[in-house]
């Protein structure tokens, strides 16, 4: 079985849902989320994590950047979609189909990064806190 490595940038709430799942499977979208989009390259996954997650109050504040493999059977489904410059490139999953996706990640969902923004006060749980302390 032949597996693709992509990442995902999130905030602190999404990171407690994935460790709420035991680190397999991503949280459904939210109403006004219609897409589910991991990126193709650590280097964007950072950039997200990093730049915009820090600064979003409803992540508070920490961008995690997380790495998981996806048969790539089920990639191939998917559109790539490139969104900015050469390294930008995201694969768009309509978020009906997110459980179908989460049912082909391979193995579990690593968290590999942690950026934590200048509004950043305290962890909302000791799961955030304790990668904040491994990952520094």
């Amino acid at each position: 079985m032949k597996t693709i490595t992509l990442y995902r940038p999130v905030g602190e709430k999404e990171l407690l849902l994935i460790a709420k799942s035991g680190f397999k499977r991503f949280p459904p979208r939210l109403d006004w989320q219609p897409i589910f989009y991991p990126v193709l390259n650590e280097l964007y996954a950072s950039e997200i994590a990093s730049q915009w997650n820090t600064d979003d109050a409803f992540g508070n504040y920490l961008g995690f950047v997380t790495r998981f493999d996806i048969v790539e059977s089920e990639f191939i489904k998917y559109k790539v979609e490139n969104v900015g410059g050469e390294m930008h490139n995201e694969l768009w999953v309509p978020a009906a189909e997110l459980t179908q996706f989460n049912e082909a990640i391979v193995g579990p969902i690593e968290i590999i990064k942690v950026f934590i923004g200048a509004q950043f006060k305290q962890a909302q749980s000791t799961i955030t806190q304790q990668l904040i302390e491994d990952l520094k």
